[in-house]
């Protein structure tokens, strides 16, 4: 049979697995049905895809040795991911004269298998798959490609639905004389989902076969099924104890689970049954697949320990206390004091804004990196603590973001013009209260004021003088405030470039690291 996928053979087929045979021209499936390659390992390829990611964006933060062994079960899982762990690979294993061969050609409906004489003369193993994709798992196990055969075809239709993903190996005869024989079952039996041991009435109790094998696969009854062939060749009135002496030889082999089923492949006799516990084989997940889910988990247990269950509180992340203490190391409330005193009108000059004290600086860096690194490991702390900056990279972004403040004490002009106009007015009021008093005098005056609006004018002077006052308090309330709102958002802008956004960069990295190991363990 050739190895080209657009290559057609004509294969005998034996309809329902009994009586005459006919030629057919077997052409492999147009598209995949996802046999061999599918679901399961399409999702256990994205599983080791995140396992990959999590090892990436931990980099150097991850344990050497975890890194290494972890990388080395990717390499190992991807590799048997490539050939697709949707298969199920079923063995026919058995000695000589055991009808293996016709066993396998009557469940796969084909006349395939070599059978006869010529059995016993070679060590290659004989493949069946129902579905495609199956030639680099073949290639794996190391069947040669004239040697394999895909089982669907057009003319199957569904028949066959209930075995698409099965890879059927006859093997060679274990009790050949020839060791290469035997070296070839030993290397495949452990790759295999189930394994099918064929026996015939009279080599049932071959000591090779139960002191080689079966009793060197106690544990195994669950993948495991014995098929007596050839039973017509035996008498009804005796088949039923032949039956149960050989469940006393597999219970003697430890093994007492495995289950037995009577079949003859001449005549078709229980392959029925036979074909439908494969189906039901077909239907669990294969060892491969087990195999593959069960490293993977493993690896993301050993990531998911380089990185802490969560990550600090948003409360942690707030920048308040920093800003405070920040702002108290550069003496913003005195300054915004000073400020109001000036533009109140009081005496001296309002204080150059920009020392920051180092150790206020170190007393809030110290205080933000206590919280924000509260619960990660200390690879992730230690790497949190040297991208942020340090207590003398961040003073001189505070103080560098200081000097844009301005600190202006200009006076209020509202409370200045007021202030003239209450000059003004009590000017006027004095005059008109002097020509009064002149005139009480004696003087001799030309024109008198009432007194009612030298009263007026001397009030609204007093009140001018007082709004004035209370302006000049307000504006002076106003500026002092202003410079400390715009000292804290200069500071406050400083600590989120400095402390806040390089803790975010390693926070978001951890949460993606974690994310990732919590995919790849599947709770993602």
């Amino acid at each position: 049979m050739s190895d080209d996928p657009t290559s057609t053979t004509t294969i005998p087929v034996v309809p329902g697995g009994d009586g005459p045979t006919h030629d057919v021209r077997v052409e492999p499936p147009a598209t995949s049905q996802g046999a061999v390659r599918g679901a399961t390992t399409a999702a256990l390829d994205e599983r080791v895809d995140a396992l990959d990611g999590a090892l990436a964006v931990g980099g150097a933060r991850f344990d050497p040795a975890v890194v290494a062994r972890v990388g080395a079960t990717i390499e190992r899982v991807r590799e048997r991911l490539a050939l697709g762990v949707d298969h199920t690979v079923v063995a026919l294993a058995g000695g000589t004269g055991s009808g293996k061969s016709s066993l396998f050609n009557a469940v796969s409906r084909l006349q395939f298998a070599d059978v006869g004489v010529r059995r016993p003369t070679t060590s290659r193993v004989t493949a069946c798959v129902w579905g495609a994709d199956g030639g680099p798992l073949l290639d794996w196990i190391g069947v040669e490609p004239e040697h394999r055969i895909e089982r669907e075809s057009l003319l199957d239709g569904d028949s066959e639905a209930s075995l698409r993903g099965l890879v059927l190996l006859d093997l060679p005869d274990h009790d050949s004389i020839a060791p290469e024989h035997r070296e070839v079952v030993d290397r495949v039996l452990p790759q295999v989902d189930l394994l099918v041991w064929v026996v015939d009435p009279q080599k049932y109790a071959d000591d090779a076969l139960h002191s080689g094998y079966l009793r060197r696969m106690t544990g195994r009854d669950a993948s495991m099924l014995l098929v007596l062939n050839q039973v017509d060749t035996v008498p009804p009135d005796v088949r039923g104890d032949l039956v149960a002496d050989v469940r006393r030889l597999l219970v003697e082999d430890g093994l007492p689970d495995v289950l037995v089923h009577e079949v003859s492949a001449v005549t078709g006799e229980g392959v029925g049954g036979l074909r439908d516990a494969l189906a039901g084989t077909v239907a669990r997940r294969s060892v491969a697949a087990v195999h593959a889910d069960a490293e993977i988990a493993d690896a993301a247990r050993l990531v998911q320990a380089q990185v802490a269950s969560r990550e600090p509180a948003p409360s942690a992340l707030a920048v308040g206390v920093v800003v405070d203490r920040l702002s108290s190391a550069a003496g913003l409330t005195a300054v915004g004091a000073a400020v109001a005193a000036a533009v109140r009108g009081g005496a001296g000059t309002p204080p150059r804004l920009g020392e920051v004290h180092a150790d206020g600086v170190g007393l809030a860096r110290a205080s933000w990196l206590s919280s924000v690194t509260q619960g990660l490991p200390r690879p992730w702390a230690e790497d949190l603590r040297s991208r942020v900056a340090t207590t003398a990279e961040l003073r001189l972004a505070v103080t560098d973001a200081l000097a844009h403040v301005p600190v202006a004490a200009r006076r209020s002009r509202a409370a200045t013009v007021l202030l003239l106009l209450a000059v003004v007015a009590g000017v006027a009021g004095l005059a008109g209260a002097g020509v009064l008093l002149a005139d009480r005098l004696g003087a001799s005056v030309s024109w008198l004021p009432p007194v009612a609006l030298v009263a007026a004018v001397l009030a609204l002077g007093v009140l001018l003088l007082v709004v004035s006052t209370l302006v000049r308090r307000r504006a002076a309330r106003t500026r002092g405030a202003r410079v400390v709102a715009d000292g804290r958002a200069a500071i406050e802008s400083a600590a989120r470039g400095r402390l806040l956004v390089p803790t975010q960069d390693v926070l978001a990295e951890h949460r993606h690291a974690r994310e990732l190991a919590a995919r790849a363990l599947g709770e993602g």
